[in-house]
């Protein structure tokens, strides 16, 4: 039985590990985009960014059918579970065989979307990749275990090679279809990446069938808030090509969103995606005491980072949007500007998502919040589309965003307050605005463009750091995690 049960001691990671990890994996995720935005949004141009984007919409629907709340639900039941390797192996295959049953029927679903749409047939049909790569995705079993090394082992060198061969591959407007392709057979072998390290942490099980039933229905309610999600972060995409009929309104709110993801991914997710397994094992094993403090510190550090990458692209953003993207991108400067409270706002809601409300198991309790925003922002968006474009879109997202948050705080117990939060943002908005306003002088510097950007970003953090150490904010002399 040796194999089959593993001590507490021995499957505890180093979650300061783990995050080091994670931070590698997200620089290199985040930087990825940052290396071919410049390339592509001046090689296919906004209205070739736009068809793409559009036609990616369509195909994360039938990904979200696939997956279901598989991610959360799996990390959940394997990071309780994780000090009984038996019980773990068992999960897995209960989970993935479950998983890849679904997934076949929104891969027929989407063979018959590929026969029907004459017009898009060909970005569909190079985009199926990313389902059968959602098929056989098992990061989640890896980070219920919290082998966040594993992850960025397999992850970081397959991205690597797709931007290359992106490059290799996409060289003119009429490649749009070369893109969709080569980012969907990225994803593919990713996730088939993963595969090679699961040996080591399974052994023999016997699959219980009839559990299959029970797995569904609770990825089925993790999957509520997922597609509820999906409706202000992709719906928007899809109708925005739908009712002002542009690609390029569609190209400028991808690449927009492209640069308010990147600070997200900095600012936040790594940390939230850490620490989300490590919560799921504290609430199973009744640790109050290290929950409530754990929330806290995250909640803190996380608007540090999040003031401090939305002031800084309030700076730059006047030079950024050119050097990145070139020219004919004007429009997304201001759809930056008005995306900007997201960064904070979802900081926030996300950390209580997962350091909270999923952990606790009251996930139910936040689809009601989620699809109460979701079904704001889908009226916003029929209401203000049609009048204001891509623009229109944004007000939707972010009074969206605002209203999930605000519920998730007046409902988590006294976890997180809005006085915590008001007092936790006090320095941090001071800090952020003489950052803004120094790296929006220094932007008028007669230096090369990229020059200039670098010169913004650099100065930028300084002035937040020593604003900040000038001001003693707590965050600065405290453990990260």
């Amino acid at each position: 039985m040796k194999d089959d049960t593993v001590s507490a001691a021995s499957m505890k990671p180093d979650i300061k590990k783990n995050y080091i990890y994670r931070l590698i994996y997200e620089i290199v995720y985040a930087a990825l985009p940052v290396i071919t935005l410049p390339y592509i949004s001046r090689v296919l141009g906004a209205d070739g960014v736009g068809e793409y984007s559009y036609a990616f919409s369509i195909i994360t629907y039938f990904m979200l059918m696939g997956t279901l709340g598989t991610s959360s639900y799996g990390t959940r039941e394997i990071a309780r579970n994780r000090d009984d390797k038996r019980t773990c192996s068992k999960l897995f295959w209960e989970i993935e065989l479950m998983s890849v049953a679904v997934c076949l029927v929104s891969l027929i679903m989407w063979v018959l979307l590929i026969l029907l749409d004459e017009g898009h047939r060909l970005f569909f049909i190079a985009l199926t990749p990313f389902l059968l790569g959602t098929m056989f995705d098992i990061t989640w079993f890896f980070t219920g275990l919290e082998r966040i090394k594993t992850i960025v082992s397999a992850n970081a060198a397959v991205r690597i090679s797709g931007v290359v061969l992106l490059f290799l591959i996409v060289r003119t407007r009429e490649d749009v279809v070369a893109y969709c392709a080569v980012n969907s057979l990225t994803q593919l072998t990713a996730s088939l990446s993963m595969w090679i390290f699961l040996p080591k942490y399974l052994v023999r099980c016997r699959v219980t069938w009839t559990n299959f039933s029970h797995h569904f229905r609770e990825t089925v309610i993790y999957f509520i808030p997922t597609i509820a999600q999906s409706i202000y972060n992709v719906l928007d995409k899809t109708l925005i090509g739908i009712i002002t009929g542009s690609p390029f309104q569609n190209g400028y709110y991808e690449q927009s969103s492209k640069i308010i993801w990147i600070a997200n991914g900095v600012s936040f997710t790594v940390f939230n995606s850490v620490l989300y397994p490590r919560m799921s094992y504290l609430f199973a094993t009744m640790e109050p005491g290290e929950v409530k403090k754990k929330i806290s510190q995250a909640a803190d550090y996380i608007l540090f980072m999040c003031f401090g990458a939305a002031f800084g692209l309030l700076g730059i953003t006047h030079t950024l949007v050119p050097v990145v993207f070139g020219d004919g991108y004007a429009p997304a400067e201001l759809l930056i500007y008005m995306m900007l409270p997201l960064i904070p706002v979802i900081g926030i809601s996300n950390c209580l998502g997962n350091q909270y409300y999923t952990p606790v198991g009251k996930r139910l309790q936040s689809s009601r919040y989620i699809v109460t925003g979701a079904a704001v922002n889908l009226i916003l968006n029929l209401c203000l589309i049609p009048f204001f474009e891509a623009r229109g879109a944004v007000v939707a997202s972010v009074a969206a965003e605002l209203l999930i948050t605000w519920l998730y705080i007046r409902n988590c117990d006294g976890y997180l307050t809005l006085k915590m939060v008001g007092a936790s943002s006090v320095k941090r908005i001071f800090a952020g605005a003489c950052m803004a306003l120094t790296v929006y002088m220094l932007g008028h510097v007669p230096l090369n463009g990229i020059c200039v950007l670098l010169l913004q970003l650099a100065s930028g953090a300084a002035v937040y750091i020593l604003m900040l150490y000038a001001l003693k904010d707590e965050v600065l002399k405290r453990r990260l995690i």
